[in-house]
């Protein structure tokens, strides 16, 4: 049996945010062992952290379109 499954926007949109919440989780661990490094380039380490920032917006935005608004 061959049967085709396809994901739905809703499964799409939660494997994308697991691999950004992991990527995150990467630069978090870069961002750390450059820091305690003693010649640490503070221009790669701002990129880090911006980099950072940048996955953190993308990761609040898909959380807010996974989840539904709740009229309060």
């Amino acid at each position: 049996m061959n049967m085709h499954h396809e994901m739905s926007h809703d499964e799409i949109a939660r494997a994308r945010l697991e691999a950004l919440r992991c990527e995150h989780r990467d630069l978090d661990e870069a961002i750390a062992a450059l820091s305690a490094q003693q010649l640490t380039s503070s221009l790669a380490l701002q990129r880090l952290k911006k980099q950072k920032l940048l996955l953190k917006d993308k990761i609040a935005r898909l959380e807010d379109e996974i989840t539904p608004d709740i009229i309060a």
